[in-house]
């Protein structure tokens, strides 16, 4: 039995729930919540921190900060109350109320952005409050999630093999792209594997991190409101764009079922089932990532007033809700989305016009 005496030693690493009773195709979701910080988000946090603590950046007096949506910010303040350091998260108004408690209840502050950027986003304006904190107090230690290598570095080390290990006939992958640090650290790995893997990023619609149109995002976790620094879209074969209302259905249909999943697995397996029901699929191997569990969404994915407050009565008003309803029935064609061409490639770090989001 496993028996640990820190929180981030633990990362249930071979959990795979067989999802083709719920959506009709052969698809093997890689479940990541099931650890003390409850998200993928654990793996990049440990390996950006012990990256700065051998690098001698992290000292006893330092006060780590982060920009983050919510996820990340919680496995940072795991780890910061294990390790005896200061935390500080900067989050927007958009985050869960439960994530936020959950990082205060470690012993984290939190600081909230609440006025939405010229550009009608968050993301810039948390960035900048953390850069004039490290101007100000040399003691802020800034890991910067959205350009640290060590966010890819872990999933390429951890992730990746762990589900190659698992797969070793893999045909086709399925990630989500907030900072894009899984996505890059799974790609760059099978690029380099026995066999060629497809790979199929999904994101929120109305994130800009490959170029798509700016668009409202109320739920927190993947797309980006400018185009995230660590991601090289040489190693994206495909990209799929999916609605908010999709992750919401997906969320419930899951749930259902009995498996309580957050937005972001929501959106994961949503694109996965889009690609799948336009694509031969019988023969291939597919997995998709599931980077949260849905406790934390309990207060707007799985509450109805918030629901119908922002996407309307009848965004859960379908027969395609109710349990099973997928396998008899074919998945609708995401909203849009593209293959991505050899020359569309060099990652660059700039604003871009966007709706609220991160």
């Amino acid at each position: 039995m496993p028996v640990v005496s820190v929180p981030y030693a633990f990362n249930e690493e071979e959990l795979y729930v067989d999802l083709r009773s719920i959506i009709g195709h052969s698809l093997f979701l890689k479940c990541e919540g099931f650890n003390f910080a409850g998200s993928i988000k654990l793996k990049a946090a440990t390996e950006m921190v012990e990256a700065a603590e051998r690098d001698g950046v992290l000292t006893p007096e330092s006060i780590l900060v982060e920009s983050s949506s919510g996820n990340l910010g919680v496995a940072l303040s795991m780890i910061a109350a294990s390790k005896g350091y200061r935390f500080l998260c900067v989050t927007d108004s958009r985050g869960n109320l439960s994530t936020r408690l959950m990082m205060e209840a470690l012993g984290s502050q939190v600081h909230v952005i609440a006025d939405h950027e010229a550009n009608g986003g968050f993301l810039g304006a948390r960035i900048e409050y953390i850069r004039a904190l490290c101007a100000s107090d040399d003691r802020y230690v800034w890991l910067s999630q959205y350009t640290n290598p060590s966010n890819w570095k872990a999933h390429y080390r951890k992730t990746a093999p762990e589900i190659a290990r698992q797969f070793p006939q893999l045909d086709v992958l399925f990630v989500g792209a907030g900072t894009t640090g899984t996505l890059m650290g799974c790609a760059r790995y099978f690029r380099e594997w026995h066999r060629p893997v497809r790979i199929i990023a999904v994101d929120s619609a109305g994130s800009v991190s490959f170029g798509g149109p700016p668009g409202r995002r109320m739920i927190p976790g993947l797309g980006m409101s400018m185009r995230p620094p660590l991601l090289d879209e040489s190693y994206v074969d495909e990209v799929i764009y999916i609605e908010e209302a999709d992750t919401i259905r997906t969320c419930h249909r899951l749930a259902r079922r009995g498996f309580l999943f957050g937005g972001s697995t929501g959106t994961v397996v949503s694109g996965a089932t889009d690609w799948l029901a336009r694509h031969d699929a019988r023969e291939l191997t597919a997995v998709a990532i599931g980077p949260d569990l849905g406790e934390r969404y309990l207060d707007t994915i799985y509450q109805t007033n918030w629901l119908q407050d922002l996407y309307g009565e009848d965004v859960l008003d379908s027969d395609e809700v109710t349990a099973g309803s997928w396998a008899a029935s074919p998945a609708p064609p995401p909203r849009w989305g593209r293959q991505l061409d050899p020359a569309d490639r060099q990652p660059q770090w700039q604003p871009a016009p966007s709706a609220p989001g991160s």
